[in-house]
């Protein structure tokens, strides 16, 4: 996290942008494409995305990477303990860990529904249980706490020109889409830890089931029926998309740049996948770096240009009171409508 980035967020506590700047440090090293993409918005609100993604790489960690002699009964204790720490962070506003402090701290600045976090770590624990899924519903069930809700978290982040309520649905649909390209890139991944997230009935619809990915993987042979399978699990997500695409005009104008850089490169994956024969079994599709410069550059531009917009755009006079800013708690950060000037 940069002392500029803390700045601009009115984070001045030593403690809470220790906190911070650790948040920030696991979603560089997890989350490259989102990463990227939340360079793009304005200074002041990078520091609530880190917590909240650094929160869920954290959770995620304990799921699949607590480390490879860890039992399940050593990951539910970590993800229990977890749980614990982030009901007594929201409810007090502080933590003795940092990063449920920055949590809890972006939580009351931009005031975000607690149940995106209890939805969160339900679909944390199933983790820990749940192996494969009958049908796309329960699968979309699961990703209503593990995608979806992360989407929400981070709407009040990114301000709306809508009311929220509004832009909510296609916030979750962007969440869920991203997932879902995770899920195909990983698929291979995933299914060395012993889950399977493509649907049971897409893959009978294919005439393919979990032994024919496990014999794919571990003989690194290719399936036609497989083949199918992640051709049509990228077209659902691509149907997911465009659900979620209204939404961008939604957002906040300077939070725009971000959030489309995010789906281009999220989308990019599933043409790196497609262009590499639906191999994600056996290795990992990757966008090239060409490729993630030009839309970043891209991405720059339209900052720019909304930037650019926004300090034409005519202000109305405001009243003496109205003028004298409202007092925020120590360490709060400025409302959303300060942060893009």
């Amino acid at each position: 996290m940069t002392a500029r980035e803390l700045d601009a967020a009115g984070i001045t506590d030593p403690v809470l942008r220790d906190a911070y700047t650790h948040c920030r440090r696991l979603n560089a090293r997890h989350g490259r494409t989102y990463f990227l993409a939340t360079r793009l918005l304005p200074p002041s609100r990078r520091p609530a995305v880190h917590a909240l993604y650094g929160f869920a790489r954290w959770a995620d960690d304990i799921v699949d990477d607590l480390g490879s002699d860890a039992c399940p009964a050593e990951r539910r204790a970590a993800l229990t303990r977890l749980q614990g720490q982030l009901e007594r962070g929201l409810r007090h506003g502080r933590s003795s860990e940092p990063v449920v402090r920055a949590l809890a701290h972006t939580t009351a600045a931009y005031r975000i529904d607690h149940r995106h976090f209890s939805d969160f770590m339900a679909s944390m624990r199933s983790d820990l249980e749940v192996t494969e899924y009958r049908t796309y519903a329960e699968l979309r069930a699961y990703m209503h706490g593990s995608a979806a809700a992360i989407g929400l978290q981070m709407l009040p982040v990114l301000g709306t020109v809508v009311p929220r309520e509004e832009a909510a649905p296609h916030a979750a649909a962007l969440g869920v889409a991203f997932q879902l390209t995770n899920f195909l890139r990983d698929v291979g991944e995933d299914l060395e830890r012993g889950r399977v997230y493509l649907p049971a009935d897409l893959l009978r619809a294919h005439g393919a089931d979990r032994a024919l990915l496990e014999w794919s993987r571990t003989t690194g042979r290719r399936d036609r029926r497989i083949t199918a399978v992640l051709s049509s699990a990228a077209d659902l997500t691509r149907d997911v998309y465009r659900q979620a695409a209204p939404g961008l005009a939604m957002l906040d104008p300077v939070s725009r740049p971000c959030i489309r850089t995010a789906a281009v490169l999220y989308g990019a994956i599933l043409d790196a996948v497609a262009a590499d024969g639906y191999a994600a079994l056996h290795r990992r599709a990757v966008v090239s770096r060409r490729r993630r410069a030009a839309v970043a550059l891209d991405g720059l531009l339209r900052v720019g240009a909304a930037r650019l917009r926004a300090d034409r755009t005519p202000r109305p006079p405001r009243s003496p009171a109205a003028a004298r800013p409202a007092k925020r708690p120590a360490g709060a950060p400025p409302s959303p409508a300060a942060a893009s000037t």
